[in-house]
């Protein structure tokens, strides 16, 4: 519990373990030391609220969405989060400059910084956040496990203690029992954490865990608890003021995670009964309530699928990133009660007055790829079509087309958030506006979104952390490309060449003259044409036969196709709509062609067709072989390189360490070989497919 006096006007808090001054200014102006969707997000409600925003940026971020959006802009360093977003000193001294009352830290970065708390409040800046105490005793899961315990909130069993010898761990994994979870003290956001299936691979499980922990943390000390088989992520959002009050506002479900990292998320958790939501929101107050706590914050909680027995995990002591969610079935702006807490004001609400209606999802689009183990990617936006924003449907974002995710920082592309009157209607409404989220230019897991939103047990709202896995055949099911998909990639093509063709003759003809105006054109000045279009490893040839009137005859396969249509801008101008009359049946799609592929976009998903390097030439495919050397499957940092020239490795072996969008992974010797050469070294940025060791026979 905590209370409150009033002592010259400002408002002194006494809670557990610590005492803490608050102060009653009111905030005018807001620097967000944070990038992307976030400090985009902060700045919309801030505005709002009439108060004015100041970003700070890097180098990589110097035409950014959020700058574009602040009323001032500074520059802080380097693309390196470490050299300029992780920089307290720089992000102080903005603040100061700038005349700001207070900082937003978003999440991610400092947002979870107990030093930099302390700091923003010796320099009178407002820390818009929860005191110091309760981040440091929060950030470190065995301390927290431990208030948790003395505060009556249910925890799991496992090993929170301080001796972090490998004899000490091994022995407690053993007395725990495998499987087991391996976390990173520190941790967060899936980094530092390796699952132990059995003894065996405990050690190496626990070494993975150290390094991301060390390199994400600054501090490697793990604590091991027993694994939860079919565990769910139930997490409660937690809001409290300086006035001692202290609400929930229900659940969210984030049991489908990748990567350990969260992908889809939901409000309310489906399946809960109003009793053991009750329960839960309780629980997660006295959590809260336990460390003083002030301003938003999350308490995550396994809940047994089987017996829906509860355990605390961690709280977090920030806004989260699916608060969309909550937002929406409640009615209410998180980041608004952020800014009027911080400012000294009471919750705008109490317990009673706090509902829940509807039902909301929200998707995290990310640069990355499914099919290969979800591997990070980056690279230009060269086309981004997003459904458009609505009361019910939001999307979140930093970037716009034409913008580039970089290597340096998380992924994340978007979210997608939706509501609907039900869990149903929300659904389906979620898979409608994943269809309407086109991008060209990297890969994303929007059609992986696709599959997931449209599978049975989760449309049951039967989930939990290893519902990938489980799944994987369904998630993961053959995407053939149909003979109407090729036919319109093919129209695509030939009406994108007359356009082209129009485009030309104009630039090129007498302003009097029929050209100018489009007419006296020829398009085909050919009966028969023939390519070769590629998807995956398939070739897929294709005959035409122009007869007339803009109708083709298409031999695809064997199977011949009567096709005429026409090819639109969409009113954005960011991609082409397609009408596609394949044997009288009407097909309509999305089309970006783009370094030598043709991507379609409709309702079922997306697929990209590569076509010929020159207009209607069979395109040679220049594949390399990777069986002589080990390559990087995505852009990164080399962080540790484990082998040198001529040593001796077998199939598996570690050889290095990339730091991929704050993850690590380890590139593995894909044979035994001996090295020939190591052409990486630690701290070096290597592009994606690029060589980094190569072998020679083991002789």
């Amino acid at each position: 519990m905590a209370w409150i006096r009033l002592k010259n006007g400002n408002a002194v808090v006494y809670g557990y373990r610590h005492i803490l001054k608050y102060s009653t200014m009111p905030i005018r102006k807001v620097l967000i030391a944070n990038r992307g969707e976030i400090a985009c997000r902060v700045m919309r409600t801030a505005k709002k609220m009439g108060i004015q925003s100041v970003a700070v940026y890097s180098d990589a971020d110097a035409r950014a969405m959020h700058v574009e959006l602040a009323d001032e802009a500074y520059h802080i360093g380097p693309a390196a989060s470490q050299d300029s977003y992780l920089c307290q000193e720089k992000i102080l001294k903005v603040a100061g400059l700038a005349g700001c009352q207070a900082i937003h830290p978003g999440y991610g970065f400092l947002s979870e910084n107990a030093e930099f708390a302390e700091e923003c409040q010796k320099s009178g800046v407002i820390f818009i956040g929860p005191p110091a105490s309760a981040i440091r005793d929060m950030g470190i899961k065995s301390t927290s496990k431990a208030i948790m315990a003395a505060a009556g909130v249910p925890i799991i069993e496992g090993y929170h203690g301080e001796d972090q010898s490998l004899e000490k761990l091994h022995h407690e994994a053993e007395r725990i029992g495998f499987p087991l979870m391996i976390k990173a003290v520190r941790g967060g956001g899936g980094k530092g954490m390796r699952i132990a299936r059995n003894a065996g691979e405990f050690k190496s499980q626990l070494e993975s865990a150290q390094r991301e922990s060390l390199k994400a943390f600054g501090d490697q000390a793990v604590l091991l608890e027993k694994f939860v088989e079919e565990p769910r992520h139930v997490e409660v959002q937690i809001f409290g003021d300086q006035h001692g009050n202290c609400v929930h506002l229900f659940e969210r479900d984030c049991s489908v995670q990748r990567r350990h990292q969260k992908i889809i998320e939901e409000a309310p958790a489906p399946g809960l009964s109003s009793e053991l939501r009750s329960e839960l929101g309780r629980a997660a107050v006295r959590a809260a309530q336990a460390v003083g706590y002030v301003g938003a914050g999350t308490v995550e909680f396994i809940l047994d699928c089987r017996t829906h027995a509860f355990h605390f995990m961690e709280m977090n002591t920030r806004l989260q990133v699916e608060h969309p969610i909550t937002e929406m079935v409640t009615g209410t702006d998180l980041v608004q009660w952020q800014l009027q807490v911080a400012s000294g004001e009471p919750l705008p609400l109490k317990q009673e007055d706090i509902q829940v209606h509807g039902h909301s999802f929200e998707a995290r689009i990310y640069a990355e790829s499914p099919r290969r183990g979800f591997l990070p990617g980056a690279g230009p936006l060269v086309y981004l079509d997003t459904p458009p924003a609505q009361v019910d449907v939001r999307i979140e974002t930093g970037v716009v087309q034409g913008d580039e995710v970089s290597v340096y920082y998380d992924p994340m592309i978007a979210k997608l958030v939706v509501w609907g009157e039900n869990r149903a209607a929300a659904l389906l409404k979620l898979q409608a506006n994943l269809a309407e989220y086109n991008v060209v230019g990297l890969d994303t897991n929007v059609d992986f979104l696709m599959d997931l939103s449209k599978n049975e047990d989760f449309g049951a709202g039967k989930v939990h952390t290893g519902f990938i896995e489980q799944h994987q055949s369904e998630l993961f099911p053959e995407r053939p490309v149909e003979n109407y998909q090729v036919a319109q990639a093919v129209l695509a093509l030939i009406l994108n060449e007359q356009l082209q063709t129009v485009t030309e003759a104009m630039k090129s003809a007498d302003p009097f003259s029929p050209f100018a105006l489009g007419k006296g054109v020829r398009f085909n000045h050919w009966l028969v044409r023939s390519l070769t279009l590629t998807y995956g490893e398939q070739a897929i040839p294709v005959e035409i036969t122009y007869l007339g009137e803009d109708q083709y005859s298409l031999d695809i396969r064997g199977t011949k196709l009567s096709v005429m249509g026409s090819l639109l801008k969409t009113k954005d101008g960011k991609l082409q709509k397609l009408k596609c009359i394949a044997d009288g049946v009407i097909h309509y799609c999305k089309v970006a062609i783009d370094s030598g592929n043709i991507h379609l976009f409709n309702r079922a998903g997306s697929w990209t067709l590569s076509m010929p390097e020159t207009r209607f030439d069979t395109k040679t495919s220049d594949a390399s072989s990777s069986a002589g050397a080990a390559t990087v499957p995505m852009p990164g940092v080399v962080d540790k390189v484990f082998v040198t020239a001529g040593q001796k490795v077998v199939s598996g072996d570690p050889l290095l360490v990339v730091i991929a969008m704050k993850m690590e992974h380890v590139i593995r010797a894909p044979r035994d070989a001996r090295i020939d050469k190591v052409l990486c070294q630690a701290g070096d940025n290597v592009p994606k497919n690029s060589t980094l060791v190569t072998f020679c026979e083991d002789r």
